[in-house]
């Protein structure tokens, strides 16, 4: 199965992924490429990324990148992120009522922080709460946090959006998401530049194919 699904020709998304995945970033994330689905544009791209510190896996994702020439009227472009963000958190969100809303808070701050101008901007965020009772009882409660999220990046000129597209600052955002909802503070890129590894989580089998 390929990695990506780059339709033949489509140079100008094959540079931009190349530029995206130069560009620095926290050092705090690790990154691999996984196979992209392949009916919902001409070109993609996938990776799943996680945030570790001393080894410890604070949070986890996906993140797939659409391209279509022509583009979709539901994008209101030719591009599209579609991204998804998990964590454990600590247990007093089992009963924070605003976790929505700061799950949304940590979207588009991470957008901001890193000037990834987007529109059609959207979100889920679904919290479970894992609680053991009888001979489980002992066992500490679970608060996990999903967030899908998916947009559509601004071009940098609008006469020419197909060539003037950056998509760094928009892989460096979901990465701050990510961060975000692993407990980390903003932090902005490193120096060093950012290259694919192996130890990245990939989500369950069952939302492989699950982006919109």
């Amino acid at each position: 199965m390929p990695v990506h699904e780059i339709r033949s020709g489509d140079d100008i998304f094959r540079a931009a992924v190349d530029a995206m995945t130069s560009a620095p970033q926290r050092a705090e994330f690790t990154w691999r490429t996984i196979p992209a689905p392949s009916r919902m544009a001409p070109s993609t791209w996938a990776c799943t990324g996680e945030i570790l510190v001393h080894d410890e896996e604070l949070a986890s994702g996906r993140l797939v990148i659409l391209h279509d020439p022509a583009g979709q009227e539901s994008w209101d472009g030719t591009y599209r992120m579609v991204a998804l963000v998990q964590a454990q958190l600590e247990p007093e969100f089992a009963v924070e009522a605003m976790l929505g809303d700061v799950a949304w808070s940590w979207v588009t701050e991470s957008l901001q922080l890193h000037d990834a101008d987007a529109r059609e901007l959207g979100c889920t965020a679904t919290r479970v709460v894992s609680q053991s009772y009888g001979a489980l009882a002992s066992r500490p409660s679970t608060v996990d946090v999903e967030m899908r999220v998916s947009w559509t990046p601004e071009p940098l000129a609008a006469e020419d959006p197909e060539t003037a597209i950056d998509l760094a600052p928009h892989f460096a955002a979901w990465t701050a998401m990510l961060a975000a909802a692993g407990g980390l503070p903003p932090a902005p890129p490193h120096i060093a530049p950012i290259a694919p590894t192996h130890h990245a989580r990939a989500p369950r089998p069952e939302e492989a194919g699950d982006a919109r």
